[in-house]
């Protein structure tokens, strides 16, 4: 029974979060990339599974990502696991790659998923074929485009069709400016004769 299911990138910044319970606050997911840190200077291997505070953090990396589930209730950690592998399958199966990008353009699907696929902390469904049939929505797949069109890059209403140049340069001017303000302490004093 997970609390609270998130996706992070790797500076723990939260892309997604989705509580089920509210008996922990979002907080808790902010703290856990510090909590990993403090483990790896103490030069011990980073478990999936570990608690801290009464809070017991499971989670995942898939590739430069964290899935993250958060309890506060004594639960079944492998079931938490397998559940967080099987949401990276599903994600990717929607949207063909699971960046970054990807959560950040398909999160309405995303948090229909997270509803589909688990209820009240209980993980439901996670086979990607039935959620297909229930979440119908068009998602936004990476696709990685090789070259913009020639219509994009030629449509210059200045540039006459056809110059060809030998050499290709840019020049710049660069323009710097310095403000500084300097301050000269001294003492001296004042002989007057009259």
């Amino acid at each position: 029974m997970a609390s609270l299911i998130a996706i992070l990138d790797l500076k723990g910044k939260p892309l997604i979060q989705r509580s089920y319970r509210d008996d922990l606050p979002m907080s808790y997911v902010e703290r856990f990339l510090p909590i990993i840190l403090d483990i790896e200077e103490e030069g011990q291997q980073v478990t999936p599974c570990f608690s801290r505070e009464g809070i017991n953090y499971m989670h995942i990396r898939h590739s430069n990502l964290y899935l993250l589930a958060l309890s506060r209730k004594n639960s079944n950690a492998a079931e938490i696991i397998i559940f967080l592998h099987r949401l990276s399958q599903v994600l990717v199966e929607y949207f063909k790659e699971l960046e970054e990008e990807s959560i950040r353009d398909n999160f309405v699907i995303i948090y229909e998923l997270l509803d589909e696929m688990m209820d009240f902390g209980f993980p439901q469904t996670t086979e990607s074929k039935i959620l297909q049939e229930y979440i119908t929505q068009e998602s936004h797949k990476l696709e990685i485009q090789v070259r913009p069109p020639i219509a994009v890059t030629n449509a210059v209403s200045w540039r006459s069709e056809g110059i060809k140049y030998r050499k290709n340069e840019v020049f710049l001017d660069v323009v710097e400016s310095v403000n500084l303000l300097a301050s000269c302490p001294a003492e001296f004093a004042l002989n007057a004769e009259c």
